[in-house]
C-alpha cells in the first residue's frame, strides 16, 4: 500500500469505525427504518465509499482489542474510545473477526446488514445466524473471529513469560555492569523493547498480567520492566506509533538508573528513610541523567530518556523533585512514566514497604492525586487500560466464589474476566474464567463483585495462577 493511501486509510478509518458503532447503537434503540438510523447510515456510506473508491475493497478486521482496515491499525483519541470499545464487544459477542466491503455499498444493503447484526445478538449461534441473513448480499461479507485454543493460549503465555523474564535479567545485568564500569549493549535493550511492543499489540492482557506478579527480592529489576510495559501499553492506548512506543519503552526501562548511586544499605533499608536518606533518594533523577549520557550515544532517544529520567518525579503542578523554576510543561513520556511508576511502586512489596497496596486501592490514591500530581486525561486512559479492578485483584463474588481478576474489560471497566480459585462450596479450584459482563435470560448479571480481598491475608501466589 502506498504511503498516501495508508495515510487516507488511517485518517478516514477511525471515522468509519466510529460511525459504524453509532449506527449499531442507534439501531439498538430505534427501528432500523427510523430517520435517526437512516441519517447515520447515509454518513457511514459516504465515509466507507470514499475509501472504496481508492482501495476497491475494504476489510475491517478485529485483532485482539484493535481494529485494522486493509492491514492498517486504526488508532483513536479519547472522544472515540467508548464507541470503539462498544464495537469490539459487539464483534466478539457475534464471533465476527472481519467485515469485507467488496464494492460501493448502498443504503438498503446496510439496512439488511443492520437487521442481521441485531437479530444475531439474540441467537445461540450468532455468527451462523448473521451469515445466513446477509448471504444474499454481494457487497458485504463477514469472517469468523479467530479463537485461541487452550493449548495455544498456554504457548502464548510461555512466550510472553520468556520475554518478560529476559527483560528482568537484562535490567539486572545493566545495573551490575554500570556499577562496575563495564560497557552495556544498548542494542539488546532496543530488541527487547521492540519484542514487548509487538506482544502488546497482539496480546496486551497477557503481558499486563506479568506486571501483576511481584518479586520482593528483585524489586528494582522487576519494577523497571513493569514500568516499561505499563508505559508502552498506555502509549499504545494513546495511539503512539511503533517507533514512538519503542522510544517510550526504552526511556521508561532506564527511568530509575540513577539509583545505582544510592548506597545499597540505604536502598535496601527495611525501615522508613530519615531526612538525610530522603535527600539521597531525591537525587536519583539527576544522577540518572549522567548515567544515561554515559551509557549511550547522544541521539534523539537518549535525549528523551534523559528528559524522562529527570522529570518522572516532577508532578504536573511542578511540585515533587528535583525542584524546578520557570518550567513550561512536562514531556508526554514523563507524564506517562510517572503514572506507571506510581502504580507499580504502590502495588509492589518493597524492602521498606513489605505489604503492598491492593491494585484498586492504589487507583483510589492515584485518583485523589489526579489533576494535582498526575495528568487527569492520561489517568482516564490508564483506568480504562487496567480497569477498575486491575489484573491480579482478589475479589469475592455475589455467588460466594473467590476469584482473581484475569483480564480487564475495555467496555465495562468494573466487569472484568475473573479466574475462579475458590468455588461456592469453598473448594480450591483452578477455573473457570468467567466474564462478569455476562447476563442471564432475564437480563441480570450472572456474577458481580461485592468486595475486594487482601491477597496477603489469603497467602495467594499470583504467579501460580497467572503464569
Amino acid at each position: 500500500m502506498a504511503i498516501k493511501e495508508e495515510k487516507q486509510v488511517f485518517l478516514v478509518g477511525k471515522d468509519v469505525i466510529n460511525q459504524l458503532s453509532i449506527i449499531l447503537k442507534t439501531a439498538l434503540i430505534h427501528d432500523p427504518a427510523n430517520i435517526a438510523v437512516r441519517t447515520a447510515i447515509e454518513k457511514f456510506i459516504m465515509l466507507v465509499n470514499t475509501l472504496i473508491e481508492t482501495e476497491r475493497t475494504i476489510s475491517l478486521e478485529l485483532i485482539g482489542e484493535f481494529f485494522y482496515i486493509n492491514g492498517v491499525r486504526i488508532r483513536y483519541s479519547l472522544e472515540y474510545l467508548l464507541n470503539f470499545d462498544f464495537l469490539v464487544k459487539e464483534f466478539k459477542k457475534r464471533e465476527i473477526g472481519s467485515i469485507l466491503f467488496k464494492d460501493i455499498v448502498k443504503p438498503q444493503e446496510i439496512q439488511v446488514f443492520l437487521e442481521a447484526f441485531i437479530a444475531s445478538g439474540y441467537s445461540e449461534d450468532p455468527y451462523e445466524t448473521m451469515g445466513k441473513k446477509i448471504d444474499a448480499l454481494h457487497t458485504i461479507k463477514i469472517d469468523r473471529l479467530k479463537k485461541i485454543g487452550t493449548g495455544e493460549e498456554t504457548d502464548v503465555r510461555k512466550v510472553i513469560k520468556k520475554t518478560y523474564f529476559n527483560a528482568v535479567s537484562y535490567v539486572k545485568g545493566v545495573i551490575t555492569k554500570v556499577r562496575s564500569g563495564e560497557k552495556v549493549n544498548i542494542r539488546k535493550a532496543k530488541r527487547l523493547v521492540e519484542t514487548v511492543v509487538d506482544q502488546l499489540l497482539d496480546k496486551e492482557q497477557v503481558l499486563l498480567s506479568m506486571t501483576a506478579i511481584k518479586n520482593y527480592d528483585d524489586y528494582t529489576y522487576h519494577h523497571s520492566v513493569n514500568v516499561s510495559i505499563l508505559s508502552i501499553a498506555l502509549g499504545q492506548r494513546l495511539g503512539l506509533n511503533r517507533k514512538a512506543l519503542t522510544e517510550l519503552g526504552l526511556a521508561s526501562l532506564f527511568h530509575d538508573l540513577g539509583k545505582i548511586e544510592i548506597p545499597q544499605d540505604v536502598l535496601n533499608k527495611p525501615t522508613s528513610f530519615n531526612e538525610d536518606e530522603w535527600k539521597l533518594i531525591r537525587k536519583h533523577p539527576i544522577w540518572g541523567v549522567f548515567a544515561i549520557l554515559k551509557l549511550r550515544s547522544f541521539d534523539a532517544t537518549a535525549i528523551r530518556s534523559v528528559i524522562v529520567t529527570f522529570e518522572h518525579h516532577i508532578n504536573i503542578d511542578f511540585s515533587g523533585y528535583p525542584q524546578v523554576r520557570k518550567y513550561k510543561e512536562l514531556d508526554l513520556y514523563s507524564k506517562i512514566v510517572c503514572l506507571a511508576d506510581q502504580f507499580d511502586a504502590m502495588t509492589s512489596s518493597r524492602v521498606y514497604s513489605r505489604i503492598p497496596m491492593s491494585p484498586d486501592k492504589a487507583l483510589s490514591v492515584m485518583m485523589e492525586r489526579s489533576g494535582v500530581d498526575l495528568d487527569p486525561l492520561l489517568f482516564k486512559f490508564f483506568i480504562n487500560m487496567v480497569g477498575v479492578f486491575p489484573i491480579g485483584t482478589l475479589v469475592m463474588l455475589d455467588t460466594k466464589e473467590l476469584g482473581l481478576v484475569y483480564e480487564s474489560n475495555a467496555v465495562f471497566t468494573d466487569r472484568p474476566r475473573v479466574l475462579i480459585i475458590i468455588d461456592s462450596k469453598e473448594n480450591k479450584v483452578r477455573g473457570p474464567v468467567v466474564n462478569l459482563a455476562e447476563k442471564d435470560e432475564t437480563g441480570r448479571y450472572m456474577r458481580s463483585i461485592i468486595k475486594v480481598l487482601d491477597l496477603n491475608k489469603y497467602k495467594i501466589n499470583l504467579a501460580e495462577y497467572l503464569l
